[in-house]
């Protein structure tokens, strides 16, 4: 988890972005748990990328297509669930691809 906070960091300050560099880790790291924790995944991957001047996409892509982020109500006691109410909230958009395995775009879906 760590090494991903560290790549946006890394990127975000390298594209002059450094003033959002922390939100965009926080964002990262919700993801890359979401990704551990609802997915049988033994491996993720980590995509930083500038889409334009004014945009950042951060994905977490894992090999478990049939299990989709789902926005939900965390109950006021739960100590986890919110992760992806966070992402709602500071991301300026969210959502999720379904990209799956294939002989010749490989086991993570386009590159």
């Amino acid at each position: 988890m760590e090494e991903a906070r560290r790549l946006v960091r890394q990127a975000m300050s390298a594209w002059g972005l450094g003033e959002q560099s922390e939100t965009a880790a926080l964002l990262i790291s919700e993801l890359v748990t979401n990704a551990i924790t609802h997915t049988l995944s033994r491996s993720i991957r980590v995509v930083v990328a500038r889409s334009s001047p004014s945009l950042v996409r951060l994905a977490v892509v894992d090999r478990a297509p049939h299990r989709v982020p789902e926005l939900r109500a965390a109950d006021a006691a739960a100590e986890s669930g919110r992760g992806l109410r966070l992402v709602d909230a500071f991301a300026y958009r969210w959502g999720y691809d379904l990209l799956g395995s294939h002989p010749t775009r490989g086991p993570w879906g386009p590159s």
